[in-house]
């Protein structure tokens, strides 16, 4: 699979580099931290707001972007989950892709700085980005939003916790989402073989080692053993055995990605259940690319096309906050 000229160039910065994997985990956040920070621009607006709500776990914190010109119109409101395998990024090293996502979709996006494994295993992220979800279709008025707009969105394992906010709310009945936006999501163990994983196990960003630790640390000894007997899908979606009545969804793998055949075969599952789905592999692209706006040209136009979609949806019928 031939790698896009300015991936390859921006994979070669990071040669030498020890992986995520091999290190203690505060390290690794913070090599993450400082990768973003050093290589991708950031936008001057919109400028997130801090705030924290309240959330299953205690204080919940989460920034609110609106765009600058947006005017009184009601907006369409974003629910934003970072990636990183539920162990490191934060709210900063994904700022610049909620401004751009903000600015380009005319929308409020609210990013959720949810738990983190392993000092919190799975479920308190998706609990935290359920109850995040929750409180900001319930705040329409106060932050001029339309609730029968919301999107939830999330990139890897922000993509999973997105897609399990999706299924929560369809089981639970309400509130109803007008979209999903899954990018190169995390939708199953790393012991589903799926080709992909060998395919490009190393020497393209993420590594089927990292995504091995990655997996290892969110579910914690407690259930790590249920992994080859099947997890909630709530952990791993793919795994669930009805994916009927979820809102359309945009879902955009790595064409060179350990996750790009989990993710395309949740799309397929999707579709097969009657769900509106539009399903993009990006060329030449690698696992990572959306966050590298302005560096990478792939990124901005996965961007661009990320904002019309967001922008085309219709409301979701019998929408109500809650």
């Amino acid at each position: 699979m031939e790698l896009d000229p300015q991936v390859r160039a921006l994979l070669k910065l990071f040669e030498g580099r020890p992986a995520a994997n091999t290190l203690p985990v505060e390290v690794a956040r913070k090599g993450f931290s400082k990768s973003i920070a050093d290589l991708v621009p950031r936008p001057p607006e919109p400028v997130g707001v801090d705030r924290i709500i309240e959330g299953p776990g205690g204080p919940l914190p989460v920034r609110i972007y609106r765009p600058t010109h947006a005017g009184s119109a009601r907006l369409p409101l974003i629910l934003f989950f970072h990636g990183g395998g539920w162990v490191v990024c934060d709210l900063d090293t994904h700022d610049a892709t909620a401004r751009r996502l903000s600015s380009g979709a005319q929308a409020v996006v609210v990013s959720v700085d949810y738990r983190m494994a392993p000092e919190h295993c799975f479920p308190a992220a998706p609990d935290d980005c359920v109850a995040a979800t929750r409180w900001a279709m319930a705040q329409a008025d106060e932050l001029g939003v339309d609730p029968a707009r919301t999107v939830v969105a999330g990139d890897s394992a922000g993509g999973n916790l997105a897609a399990a906010v999706a299924l929560q709310l369809r089981d639970e009945g309400a509130p109803k989402l007008a979209g999903q936006l899954l990018l190169y999501p995390v939708t199953a163990h790393y012991t589903a073989q799926f080709e992909s994983y060998a395919e490009f196990a190393s020497g393209y960003g993420l590594t089927r080692d990292m995504m091995v630790w990655f997996w290892d640390l969110y579910l914690g000894r407690a259930m790590d053993a249920q992994a080859a007997s099947g997890l909630p899908p709530l952990a791993a979606p793919l795994l669930s055995q009805n994916l009927a009545g979820l809102p359309p969804t945009l879902l955009m793998t790595a064409a060179v990605d350990v996750l790009r055949d989990e993710g395309e075969a949740y799309g397929m599952r999707l579709r097969d259940a009657g769900v509106e789905v539009a399903m993009h592999r990006c060329a030449g692209m690698h696992h990572g690319f959306f966050n590298y706006g302005g560096v990478l040209d792939g990124a901005d136009r996965a961007m661009a096309q990320a904002c019309e979609w967001i922008g085309s949806l219709r409301p979701a019928q019998g929408a109500r906050a809650a």
